[in-house]
């Protein structure tokens, strides 16, 4: 598999519609400003790992009362597992009049395989990654895979 193979897999399922923002340039980011990132994957997901300081905005349920004390004009990042489903929330946002609308390239799968940390419900760093299923799982290089 490898890098190559993912980034093919991710090309297939984005449109493009909301601009990506690769981990790298996340990761410098959120060091020296303030960034919304908002989780878009289930609550059962979220709570096997999640980027510090994520806010969970369900996926399946999304309501824009979820979006309470963000700003049009606040720089949001939308993440998931690769990326699909965070580019529907992301385009969601853009038709609510979000102006600073980005899509984590690859995910919380692309974070922790690049090294990057997630931490647990109470805060904690872990190695655990939900990875939706075992069939995704293959596209978590890094950590430990939980499925159901």
């Amino acid at each position: 598999m490898g890098q190559k193979t993912f980034d093919e897999k991710i090309t297939s399922l984005l449109n493009n519609t909301v601009p990506v923002i690769k981990e790298e340039e996340l990761s410098k980011r959120l060091q020296s400003e303030h960034i919304n990132l908002l989780d878009a994957r289930s609550k059962e997901e979220f709570e096997v790992s999640h980027i510090d300081g994520a806010k969970f905005i369900d996926y399946d349920s999304f309501d824009k009362e979820m979006l309470k004390g963000l700003s049009i004009d606040d720089t949001v990042v939308v993440y998931c597992s690769v990326g699909y489903r965070s580019e529907k929330i992301g385009e969601k946002l853009q038709k609510l009049g979000y102006k600073n609308v980005l899509n984590l390239y690859g995910g919380i799968f692309d974070w922790k395989n690049k090294g990057h940390e997630v931490v647990d419900t109470k805060g904690i760093q872990t190695d655990s990654v939900h990875t939706y299923n075992k069939s995704w799982s293959q596209w978590l290089y890094k950590g430990v895979k939980v499925y159901d």
